[in-house]
Order: C-alpha cells, then structure tokens, then sequence
C-alpha cells in the first residue's frame, strides 16, 4: 500500500493549460474521488498519476518513489477505464490473467489470484465464458478483477461506470465501496458525476479549468463551500443562487433581492455586516425551503409562483418564480401543491450561504 503526492503539477498542450498547480497528498489506503465538469482536468491529472501522460512540470511520489519518468508498468499501479477494453477471443478468466502471464508469474500463483479476485467480486461461475456472454455490470466486475489481480499499491478508477444504466451504476458504486474497504489498497477515481463522489470519497477534489477548488470530506463541501462553484456542483438538486444587496435598515441587517426582503438572525448578519452597500449572491439547498405560513412577518419567507411540479416518492420538487428569477424547493410529498398556485417559501435562516458578488468565494 502506499500514499500519493502530487506536487505543483502542470499539464501544457501547446498554448492550453489543462492542469495548473495541483497539489495533493492521498493518504495510504484512503479513497479519493476527482470531480468536476467535462475538461476541468481530473482525467488528465488521473492520467499522468499513471504514467499515460506526460508531465509539463512538477512531480508525483508513489510511495517514497519520485514516478514522472518511470513507465507505467513500473509504477506498481493498476487502472480501470471508462470502456472495459476487454480481449473478446478470451474467457473471463484468460483476461484476468493476462496481465499476470506477461509479467512472468508462475501458474499456481496466477490461478490463486484469479481465483480470489473472483470470489470478492462473485463472479466464480463466469471465468469460462468470453465478454460478449455477460452483462455490462459484469463485464465491469472483470475489468476491476483484471486491476485486483496485480495487487497493485494504488487502483485508479477512470469514470468506471458512465457506461452502465441507472440501477447498474447504484449496484457497482456499491460494490467498489465494499471491495475498496475489503483490500484497503490506495484509491483514485475520476468521474463527473457528484453523487458518486459524495458516496464513494473519504475525500473529495473539486476541480475547475484546471484548478483544485477545493478539497475536503463529502459534507465538508456540503455544508462549507469555498466558492460559489463548489457550492452549485455538490448537491443534487443544486444549490439555488439570487442576487442580492446587503442593507442595514433599523439596526437589522437585510438582504434585500428581486421578489425577497430578508431579515437576517444576528449571528448570519454579522457576517454580512463589512458587506453593507455591496451586491452578494445568497445560495440556500432546495431541502432547507419550506413551505411558509402567515404573511412573512419574521421576514424569513418570500413569495412564489409554482412553475412545475416533480413527484419523485419521497419527496416534491417545486420549481418555482420568485420575482424574475427561479428556485427549486425540495419538500415533504404530502404537501399539495398546483401550477400557478402563489405561495410562500421560508428558508432556514441557519443554513444560508453568501459569496463576495466578485470573488465568488464564500462569505
């Protein structure tokens, strides 16, 4: 097993900056999940971690060893990629030794692994077959045996399950979570998806045209963004933003928008107060919007228009006008609610957000 250090790394192509400056300690046995939009450069830091890239400057440790101009064989890692990129001609079983007869193993210890791997991933009953006869979920369980065989100190995971269907992707995010906590090897996994990196991360990298916004545990970022970016990418549904100013009217500190007047608690208002005069941006989750009763007179609610009404089971999403501008509410199914109904949201005061209206990082 072993850590991973990344010091100031860069990735240049021609005249664009893919990667600029990560720095990042993956702590033994941990798991570590990149996220952030299509080109954002988590792939591209993922791949020069594996030697498939070349780096532009700064420097990777595996272990206590400096990697940048060790080839991939030799860095003693094993990668699961977006396609399975499977042998058809071969058996389940063939595949998952491959990587281990190029490398001289004996055959006893080559069946022994094959057929340990096998058994953590339950697929002992599919070793004669060849991958066009199984499932993509399966076929996914052989491309993670063919990484578990190597017993490598560190897997990296390549948006391993953005081919698969919904139920499929919930099943295996599961599954890499048990074989993950089973082997306690070093992990690094790329992907797009939020949801996947709130449940599968001890941590989370949130990155950005290249840039590590921030890095923390999954509610860490849930609950203190950096930035308004962060904010907005974790969370589903996302986080609601609305301009606003910051006045001061009767000693009460107001954040006073288009379609809302707020009258903000002392201990959130305090935050606010060197920002009296400027425009913020104001962020509240759809779960901490409820539905108001009376006519706003704690100044925490605000009127609404109904827009569209999403019946998920266990819970209702309200997409609602709120002056010009639009917000989700995420609230409890039973309420009753039509388009075009005017209504009042209130939010929970405790739970706002504020970021600098220029920075964009949080208040």
């Amino acid at each position: 097993m072993a850590r991973v250090v990344i010091r100031n790394l860069n990735k240049m192509y021609n005249e664009v900056h893919a990667v600029k400056g990560v720095n990042l300690e993956i702590r033994d046995r941990e798991f570590v999940v990149l996220v952030g939009p299509s080109g954002c450069g988590k792939t591209t830091t993922l791949r020069m971690v594996a030697g498939l890239e070349s780096i532009t400057s700064g420097e990777i440790l595996i272990g206590e060893t400096v990697v940048n101009e060790l080839p991939p064989m030799d860095r003693d890692i094993a990668m699961v990629f977006q396609n399975y990129a499977l042998y058809p001609h071969m058996s389940v079983y063939e595949n998952m030794a491959f990587g281990l007869k190029m490398r001289k193993f004996a055959r006893p210890e080559i069946d022994q692994r094959v057929r340990e791997a096998a058994d953590i991933l339950g697929i002992e009953d599919y070793l004669a077959r060849k991958p066009r006869q199984l499932s993509g979920g399966q076929r996914q369980r052989v491309a993670l045996g063919r990484a578990i065989v190597r017993h490598p100190q560190v897997f990296l995971f390549d948006e391993p399950l953005s081919n698969l269907d919904a139920m499929l992707r919930v099943q295996m995010r599961v599954e890499i979570k048990k074989i993950h906590d089973r082997l306690g090897t070093t992990a690094v996994y790329v992907t797009h998806d939020q949801i996947e990196a709130m449940t599968l991360g001890d941590r989370v990298v949130v990155m950005k045209d290249g840039i590590v916004q921030q890095v923390g545990d999954p509610l860490e970022l849930y609950n203190a963004p950096t930035n308004r970016f962060v904010a907005g990418f974790i969370g589903s549904p996302a986080m609601n933003f609305a301009k606003v100013g910051v006045a001061e009217e009767g000693g009460t500190i107001c954040a006073v928008g288009d379609g809302m007047r707020l009258k903000l608690p002392a201990r959130i208002a305090e935050r606010l107060r060197a920002h009296i005069g400027d425009e913020v941006t104001l962020g509240i989750r759809p779960e901490d919007l409820y539905l108001a009763s009376g006519d706003g007179a704690d100044g925490l609610s605000f009127a609404a228009v109904v827009e569209v009404v999403e019946r998920l089971g266990s819970q209702i999403l309200l997409d609602v006008k709120v002056g010009s501008g639009a917000m989700v509410a995420a609230v409890e199914p039973t309420v009753q609610a039509r388009v075009r109904e005017h209504l009042r949201l209130r939010l929970n005061a405790e739970r706002l957000h504020f970021f600098d209206g220029r920075s964009e990082i949080a208040i």
